[in-house]
């Protein structure tokens, strides 16, 4: 097992590659489009058109992923000796080189980046442009012949062997095995990493040699997770259900696969019905023959569908098909033996307005138990970051973690928004915080007013339980406090009432 900084290093190497990958989508739709349509085994064949096919993705997007290496790395500059290392590199071979230029772009910004640094106040005025100009021509020139020699032919080496292995795997009938590995890194947040930074390069190679790839379907196909998807609308009730409907829907038609993740980590087991859902789908692309001309990005049904050759469309449906049926049976199975958790709503109609009546809730254990010191009512904050450091300072106060968690809560926050929908949110740390939790412990937050929370104007979290867990059990954590609220009497209740025992005893799992 990864530690916990491990997992962040890897988490930032992956949104590296990914965020010199993704600016290029449009332009491997482009000429995966171009590859569908018009090359000779494409839908309409057209010799003309089809020219653009190698020097699209043999200049232009090899080109485009150093440039936005280097532009990470250090600005501008960078962008440009990258530009005039990665043409070194495609000079000297004869495949795609977009793994190297992954590689050579942002190390050759890293050069010009530490020359500005040395020559930081030391150039004099009047000479900037001079020096400036000059300083990322030769050290341009020199990547590109370093690469030209010494890069192009080892990142040439390692792709034939890569190769070589993929063959191997294929020949064996054990590439499906991969799935073992691909599905638990996914829901780690790394998806874009391991299909742009790994799966498109090792794809784009072999659709160049056979005019399609499976490796653009390993990682994206929406099969396994739709089918997970669709377990959790046939078996849950109340608002899970509802957002499972909605994550689906998402998630198969728009291609945005971190919508599903939340449901797999409230319940780890159904990892296996990802693995095996995604062992069929790949293993049935295999036996047809099929695969993708370009990456699918992102990957909904439409996408994949538009990418697919003609030859390779039965396959490709079939992939999906199966791999969504042996997901959802699955998760059916995974999901119907879990152990049932009671909850029973008194009906107390007959009672007066004012007398809310008695609510058994049951379902509900957050594993630690909350006392009155752990809650907060009618907050009044001016935005999300305030919420954030006054309910991770109580988490202090009461032993729970130590300073330094604050301001990894809100690194977490900036990351990727905590809100939940239904006017909760439920803020935590980061995977590589975890050093600075002394003991697990929740802190409740009330807001009546409401504070500005998600992506959206209308997302406004009134309920707020900062989070502190040791190891993975702030999973279980947040899975119990969304079971606990999702009943819209409770959760009305709780968004407005004076009395903090009220909260206490719904967190704690008796009745208010």
């Amino acid at each position: 097992m990864l530690s916990p900084n491990s997992k962040v290093k890897v988490q930032g190497v992956g949104r590296f590659l990914s965020n010199m990958v993704i600016p290029n989508i449009g332009i491997f739709i482009a000429w995966g489009l171009i590859s569908a349509l018009f090359i000779p085994t494409g839908w309409m064949p057209n010799a003309k058109i089809a020219v653009l096919v190698d020097p699209i993705i043999t200049y232009l997007i090899p080109l485009m992923i150093g440039y936005y290496g280097g532009r990470l790395v250090a600005g501008e500059r960078g962008a440009i000796v990258a530009l005039v290392t990665t043409m070194g590199l495609i000079a000297g071979t004869d495949i795609p080189m977009l793994m190297g230029a992954m590689i050579v772009g942002p190390l050759s910004a890293l050069v010009i980046k530490k020359f500005d640094a040395v020559m930081e106040n030391r150039v004099k005025s009047g000479f900037e442009m001079l020096v400036n100009n000059f300083s990322t021509g030769i050290i341009g020139m020199l990547g590109a012949i370093i690469a030209l020699y010494f890069v192009g032919p080892i990142i040439t080496t390692i792709s034939a062997m890569a190769s070589a292995g993929v063959e191997t795997l294929i020949a064996s009938e054990s590439i499906s095995l991969v799935a073992i590995i691909i599905e638990p890194i996914k829901i780690l947040f790394l998806n874009n990493a391991i299909n742009h930074g790994i799966f498109t390069p090792l794809g784009i190679q072999q659709a160049k040699e056979t005019g399609q790839s499976l490796f653009f379907l390993l990682e994206s196909n929406p099969g396994p997770a739709f089918g997970v998807l669709l377990a959790y609308i046939a078996t849950t009730k109340g608002r899970v259900q509802q957002t499972a409907a909605g994550a689906t829907v998402i998630h198969l038609f728009g291609g945005i696969q971190e919508v599903y993740f939340p449901y797999i980590l409230m319940k780890p087991r159904l990892l296996i019905a990802l693995i095996l859902g995604s062992m069929v789908g790949i293993y049935v692309l295999v036996l047809f023959n099929a695969g993708l001309v370009a990456p699918a990005s992102p990957g909904s049904i439409i996408a994949i569908l538009l990418l697919t050759p003609k030859t390779s469309l039965v396959g490709v449906i079939a992939s999906f098909i199966a791999s969504t049926a042996v997901s959802f049976v699955t998760a059916i199975v995974l999901l119907k033996g879990e152990p049932k958790q009671k909850s029973n709503l008194q009906d107390h109609a007959s009672q007066s307005k004012d007398d809310v009546g008695e609510l058994v809730v049951n379902k509900f254990s957050t594993m630690v138990m909350l006392t009155p010191e752990h809650v907060c009512l009618n907050m009044n904050v001016a935005n999300k970051e305030e919420a954030i450091s006054l309910l991770g300072q109580k988490l202090v106060e009461l032993g729970h973690v130590e300073p330094a968690y604050i301001e990894d809560m809100h690194k977490r926050e900036a990351l990727l928004s905590t809100y939940l929908g239904e006017s909760i949110a439920l803020p935590h740390g980061m995977i590589g915080g975890k050093q600075h939790v002394i003991r697990d412990g929740v802190v409740f937050g009330q807001i009546p007013a409401g504070v500005e929370w998600g992506s959206e104007p209308t997302d406004m979290a009134k309920i707020v339980v900062a989070i502190a867990a040791k190891n993975e059990r702030h999973i279980q954590i947040i899975s119990s406090i969304s079971l606990a609220l999702d009943d819209d009497e409770v959760l009305e209740r709780l968004k407005s009432t004076t009395e903090v025992n009220d909260i206490v005893n719904v967190l704690n799992g008796k009745a208010i």
